[in-house]
């Protein structure tokens, strides 16, 4: 078999492949006596067919699969001869049988990149503590009596701590926001039947607190200044003027926390046990986040620490696939096609980031579970397997099948070995506990 390789390159060769035509022939009489052996043909017996007959009838199939097989063949070969780590092959042309009865074809192969493992062992990373204090419980009790306080229609100026129900438009240099943004505003596009709360908050200071002191029927306009954490980056320093009118005045009326507070959430349970859940509750949030800390600072300190080259083919791919779970999240939250729309290239910029450290995720741990001998067995299989078929609802059986019919076995694979391997390299890292508020300051 001939085989040369040409422009090879970063995640790409193209590879030229000739099979002789005694090899070819010899191939070719293998499948048709296994075509002769199950061919059921009138006027023959089964297994008695001519060699003849069969490849007259069965000449398309035939030639499918003897190209099919030299290919498979072939490429195998070129993949062992110049020692290549092949993430994928096309052939987009049918192969060429010359007058001698030799094969050629030539495949395109999408390369793994190739590049120096960085160090992944006694990495230094930070995780947010995971104790609970009983301040945290107060506060945690305190938003489940927000979430059962009643209110009261109140003919009276608003007070702090007071609800005030509202309607009001925002502009900016008289126009309206979206126009001057050339996009959706959301919250600044105007509300009607608004609720906010009479007193100062980070989101947009200045709002809630502007109310105080006027009654139902009054109206104010309201002259803010987006700040630096405003969620939408095009208004931030911009001054937006909010015509406010006030509908209604609510007082906030508290349940007293007690006994019998308690058994509404828990019934038969008194305070002491509504603290101890949330407390567990609470442990439960914080050890998940601090595990999510340290994965996120190893992956972040793995991909710096290389540079490397991925295949544009897969990077397109995946890229494509993010941008639409990204549109599919958006419609369930209530987007509707003219704002997915106005934010195509913000969600396309967010998506080819996002697979381009995916991708680079994957490669280096996928290297470091060689390095390591990090397998994956059928019991890691199953339990996989098994939670995601919990998830969706489904018996495990019938969702086996599922992902088998769809070709995501080998997927389902690769993330549990990925996983145990980030596993691995944070069992591996020095881990500094710090304060929770250190570590979202620093991810920020």
């Amino acid at each position: 078999m001939n085989i040369t390789v040409e422009n090879k390159q970063e995640c790409m060769a193209t590879v030229n492949v000739e099979v002789p035509a005694d090899t070819v022939a010899s191939r070719r009489q293998d499948i048709v006596s296994n075509y002769a052996k199950q061919a059921k043909i009138s006027g023959f017996r089964p297994g008695k067919v001519p060699a003849k007959v069969v490849e007259k009838r069965f000449q398309k199939e035939i030639q499918e699969e003897l190209f099919s097989a030299l290919i498979n063949t072939g490429c195998e070969e070129a993949i062992k001869q110049e020692d290549l780590k092949v993430i994928s092959v096309n052939v987009s042309d049918e192969p060429k049988l010359s007058d001698a009865g030799a094969l050629a074809f030539t495949a395109e192969l999408t390369l793994a990149p190739v590049f120096e493992v960085p160090n992944y062992e006694g990495l230094e990373i930070e995780a947010p503590s995971a104790d609970v204090t009983d301040e945290e419980v107060e506060e945690s009790i305190s938003e489940l009596q927000q979430r059962f306080a009643e209110f009261n229609d109140m003919e009276r100026e608003l007070q702090d701590g007071d609800f005030a129900v509202v309607d009001f438009t925002a502009t900016t240099g008289g126009k309206p926001v979206a126009e001057v943004i050339g996009k959706s505003a959301g919250f600044l596009e105007g509300r009607e039947g608004h609720w906010t709360k009479v007193e100062d908050d980070s989101f947009m200071p200045g709002f809630g607190s502007g109310l105080k002191g006027l009654k139902a029927g009054d109206k104010k306009e309201l002259k803010l200044t987006m700040n630096d954490e405003f969620p939408l980056s095009d208004v931030r320093g911009v001054e937006i003027v909010f015509d406010v009118t006030v509908k209604e005045v609510k007082e906030q009326i508290l349940p007293e926390l007690n006994d019998e507070f308690a058994a509404k959430l828990m019934p038969d349970k008194g305070m002491d046990d509504l603290k101890e859940v949330i407390k567990e509750q609470l442990a439960g949030e914080k050890q998940k986040q601090s595990a999510d800390a340290k994965v996120n600072q190893v992956v972040e300190k793995l991909t710096e620490a290389v540079e490397f080259t991925l295949p544009a083919a897969l990077v397109e791919q995946e890229t494509q696939g993010n941008a639409m779970n990204m549109i599919e999240r958006g419609r369930e939250q209530g987007m509707t096609d003219e704002m997915i729309a106005e934010q195509q290239d913000e969600i396309n910029e967010s998506a080819s980031k996002q697979a381009n450290l995916n991708l680079k995720t994957n490669f280096i741990l996928q290297e470091i579970a060689v390095k390591e001998n990090i397998e994956v067995d059928d019991q890691d299989m199953i339990q996989r397997i098994s939670a995601m078929a919990q998830q969706a609802n489904k018996p495990l059986k019938k969702y086996i099948k599922e992902l088998q019919k769809a070709n995501a076995i080998q997927n389902v694979r690769n993330s549990v070995l990925i996983g145990k391997t980030i596993d691995f390299v944070v069992e591996k890292a020095i881990v500094t506990e710090v304060a929770p508020t250190e570590t979202i300051e620093k991810d920020a």
